[in-house]
């Protein structure tokens, strides 16, 4: 019994730390939740796609790729929240960039960093390697792009030439299923012609096809250093482009809520919780204040998962939250309803504590399981507003479901009551019920 209502002390000690924390880094402004673009507002970047060497069938395909690719370099974990869009505007295609809480535009603009265009393009037959490297003597030597960054699977550094002597770093290329088939033919129909590995439009090499390259494996080799030829590498795997951007305007936007709206559903979520807790206090009483207690290091111990990760959040992201914690509260109900029956079945307060839980446990866990299911789905299947939805929710569900059953049975147990008299059934009863 001692055991037991040292670890329920404990318990509470660490939920109290765990909500000075969430309370002194927001209040101090040291770790602050990061909130999303309808919230805190941002950074919008505008960028124009140059689809000169794209035939018009693949435009819209290319346009996916670069808006992918994209989202996945500024939206690490899904978390982020950045909404990324294609758009056509006089008949030149465009990409949007909105960064929740970027406010400084130098920022925003290396979160996308300077991504290398890597391009595979043959020499046109009877044309020689110009000698002066523009765009248009490169243009006029060179086809379109027959392969692109997007068919890149991973790029690696490796040194490559005899032992015993200086090797040369070399970055590896490895393409993906349908890259290896098109690099395959490209380089099985053009045996004896030149085929030049461009990065931002600059030849780095104009290697001569020898033979058919069946494995999807190229090599890339221009006089680099170790550190060169390692930051290309690391370039390309963070995503290479398909196709060339250029940034066209830059703009700081107001969350599109509104600070009012930011504090009005704060206090809607405060007094929604607290009426929660005001109903689980007089419906079920003693076990109603445990619950209590357990959702506050519940709704403390999520909220600094916020922080940790960091979950940037959303008027879609807190109602996930708020949805969770109803959860959370659900799973105790159950308990308490099968404590009640088995009080009412003779047992004494401590096994129906016991039995409660026991029989409430598969209820529990089959509907948190059906939840964590959803979120799975909509995380991997979703865009990016959904996909923190998703992540909020899991994040919650799995939290909740802890403490309904962890948290919620050690408090119960340490407090040490035994009997089947009046006190412990008015005590551990319901409602109107004795």
């Amino acid at each position: 019994m001692l055991n037991r209502r040292l670890v329920a002390l404990l318990i509470i000690v660490l939920g109290m730390g765990v909500g000075f924390f969430v309370y002194h880094t927001q209040k101090s402004g040291s770790w602050p939740f990061k909130l999303g673009l309808d919230l805190s507002g941002g950074t919008q970047l505008v960028y124009q796609a140059d689809l000169n060497n794209i035939q018009q069938q693949d435009v819209a395909g290319s346009m996916a790729a670069l808006r992918d690719t994209i989202a996945r370099r500024v939206n690490l974990f899904g978390v982020a929240e950045p909404l990324v869009q294609t758009e056509t505007v006089s008949g030149h295609q465009r990409l949007i960039v909105e960064l929740p809480g970027v406010t400084d535009t130098q920022k925003a603009i290396a979160l996308i960093g300077q991504t290398p265009v890597l391009e595979f393009r043959l020499l046109k037959p009877g044309a020689s390697i110009p000698t002066d490297i523009s765009t248009t003597s490169i243009s006029a030597a060179f086809e379109p792009a027959t392969l692109t960054g997007k068919d890149l699977t991973s790029a690696t550094l490796q040194f490559q030439g005899a032992s015993g002597i200086v090797q040369e770093p070399t970055v590896v290329l490895q393409f993906n299923s349908e890259g290896t088939k098109l690099f395959s033919q490209i380089t099985s129909d053009n045996v004896g012609t030149v085929l030049g590995i461009f990065v931002d439009g600059v030849p780095i090499t104009t290697p001569v096809i020898n033979e058919p390259i069946p494995n999807g494996t190229a090599v890339i080799s221009g006089n680099f250093t170790a550190q060169q030829a390692k930051d290309l590498a690391a370039n390309l795997n963070e995503g290479a482009l398909p196709v060339p951007i250029t940034l066209i305007s830059t703009e700081t936007v107001a969350g599109t809520l509104g600070s009012q709206a930011v504090q009005d559903g704060i206090l809607a979520g405060l007094v929604g919780v607290g009426l929660v807790m005001l109903f689980m206090v007089l419906w079920y009483r003693l076990p109603g204040l445990l619950a209590c207690v357990a959702l506050s290091v519940y709704i403390v111990a999520v909220l600094a998962l916020f922080k940790l990760i960091p979950v940037t959040l959303t008027a879609a992201g807190i109602a996930a939250f708020i949805l969770s914690i109803g959860m959370a509260v659900d799973a105790n109900i159950l308990i308490f309803e099968r404590m009640k029956e088995e009080l009412r079945g003779g047992k004494t307060a401590e096994d129906a504590i016991r039995d409660g839980f026991a029989r409430a446990w598969p209820s529990i866990r089959d509907s948190n399981i059906s939840s964590m299911i959803t979120a799975v789905i909509l995380f991997w299947f979703g865009t990016d507003i959904i996909q923190g939805f998703a992540l909020v929710f899991g994040l919650g569900v799995l939290v909740s479901m802890l403490t309904a059953i962890s948290i919620s049975r050690t408090f119960l147990y340490a407090l040490g009551f035994k009997g089947q008299g009046a006190f412990s059934h008015f005590f551990f009863g319901s409602g109107f019920s004795k």
